[in-house]
């Protein structure tokens, strides 16, 4: 296939071609319309110029006489211009005027005519001999002929030959346009296509660069902040987006198969002593309730992954309804009361009545329960002091915010935004049970809602907030 048929098979070259083909036809019909015009006007204004000069000679005739038309017309016959006047008596004979003869409807019946006519030079009478051979001169006429009181006959007219030569121009200079206007409309939407088409190679060819491997290309972005600059941006903050899941992905496969094998072990190592010859009842039974702990492990850390994943993938949009979060978050804090008091925890809570958010229940929930589950694991102050978790809900302009306090040892800024990924645990936090994917699922679930999550120091401990916009 040539270059050409594939240029012309490209939308833009084909879109370029029908507007600059509508803009030629606009202009030409334009630009006849124009003409058209100013040649009627001409001719309307000859018309208007004849009916004038013959109202005129009718007064002059009326008023002075026919001497004083006869002088008039005789004045206005000798000087140059289109200027068409005949004066004849009633038998049709000419008595004066610039046209020697004119056909005999014009004087026959009175209105208006065309006509071809020979008029003759005025230096036949004024000049020497060697000019007076000069030629008559010779064109078309449109006249306008009246019968005089007396009934003496008029014909007052122009000569048109200058106004054709005037549509001549015009008809000329249209020509010339429209040539200019071609030649312009092509050349302007060959340089836009391949403008255009530049850029679009240039997507082209970094998106064949990523479907290689290479993840991080990206779509140039020009100084013009046109349409194509704003649609590299979106590119490429997808493929950001990309490039992160897919990182997200890799970090989840090492950790999970880094953070399962040590529990798996322990399963094979206790199944295997449990088999061995010679164990006792006794000794089965621990390694039998020994697996069935692990296994329920293993199951929360798989069900959190799966919870997680089905967040990310974002909540059908029928599963966010208006919900009262300030009795999620009241009944959360009322069913892990006991708990905390028991561990020595005191729960405060500054809820805010009729806090209403459109949400997914269950995952406020969710969120909720991870966030004061580890506030209850960490909320014990390194000098033995008791353990405070405060929990509040109020509305900030357009958002819904959730804080959850604790006063323990806190977690380093440095840490801060590490603990929000998948399977993330602190060197302070391997003595206690879980699986380092609790604040993972409330990041994930403020991504859903539109919202966010972030820790912060409380001087000391930690104080999650978790804000969503209360309409999504």
């Amino acid at each position: 296939m040539s270059r050409f048929a594939q240029v012309w098979r490209t939308t833009t070259v084909r879109l370029t071609a029908t507007f600059i083909t509508i803009f030629i036809v606009f202009a030409i019909l334009l630009m006849a319309f124009i003409g058209w015009q100013s040649s009627v006007q001409i001719q309307r204004q000859q018309a208007d110029d004849i009916e004038r000069e013959v109202r005129l000679f009718q007064r002059i005739e009326t008023n002075q006489g026919i001497r004083a038309l006869a002088f008039a017309l005789n004045r206005v016959s000798s000087q140059p211009g289109p200027g068409i006047y005949f004066l004849a008596d009633a038998s049709g004979q000419y008595l004066l005027g610039n046209m020697a003869d004119v056909p005999p409807e014009v004087l026959i019946e009175p209105g208006f005519y065309s006509f071809d006519y020979d008029r003759p030079n005025p230096l036949d009478e004024e000049v020497a001999s060697p000019f007076s051979d000069l030629p008559k001169r010779t064109g078309v006429a449109i006249v306008r002929s009246i019968e005089l009181a007396n009934g003496m006959r008029l014909v007052v007219g122009r000569d048109v030959v200058e106004r054709r030569g005037y549509s001549a121009i015009i008809l000329q200079s249209f020509l010339v346009g429209v040539l200019g206007i071609i030649l312009f409309s092509v050349v302007t939407g060959g340089i836009t296509a391949r403008r255009v088409l530049k850029r679009i190679d240039t997507i082209r060819d970094t998106s064949t660069k990523i479907m290689s491997g290479n993840l991080a290309e990206r779509v140039p972005i020009t100084r013009r902040n046109d349409e194509f600059d704003g649609l590299a941006r979106n590119l490429n903050q997808m493929l950001d987006r990309i490039e992160q899941l897919l990182q997200g992905l890799k970090e989840v496969t090492d950790n999970v198969a880094h953070d399962l094998k040590t529990p798996l072990t322990r399963l094979r190592n206790q199944a295997e002593s449990a088999l061995r010859e010679g164990a006792s009842e006794q000794t089965r039974e621990r390694a039998l309730e020994t697996v069935i702990a692990e296994s329920d492990r293993l199951i929360q850390t798989f069900n959190a992954l799966l919870m997680i994943a089905r967040v990310e993938a974002g909540a059908p949009s029928g599963a966010l309804t208006e919900i009262d979060v300030s009795a999620i978050v009241a009944d959360v804090a009322e069913l892990y009361g006991p708990v905390a008091e028991d561990d020595g925890i005191v729960v405060e809570t500054q809820i805010a009545q009729g806090v209403m958010l459109k949400a997914n229940r269950e995952l406020i929930g969710q969120a909720m329960v991870n966030l004061l589950e580890n506030a209850m694991k960490y909320a014990k102050p390194e000098d033995g002091s008791p353990g405070r978790i405060a929990i509040a809900v109020r509305r900030e302009g357009r958002d819904v915010v959730i804080v959850v306090s604790d006063n323990g040892p806190g977690i380093a800024e440095a840490d801060r935004g590490r603990v929000l990924e998948r399977f993330v645990r602190l060197e302070k936090s391997r003595s206690e049970p879980g699986s380092g994917l609790g604040l993972a699922l409330v990041n994930a679930v403020a991504r859903l809602h539109g919202g966010s999550f972030r820790l912060e120091d409380n001087a000391p401990g930690v104080k999650a907030i978790l804000t969503v916009p209360a309409s999504n």
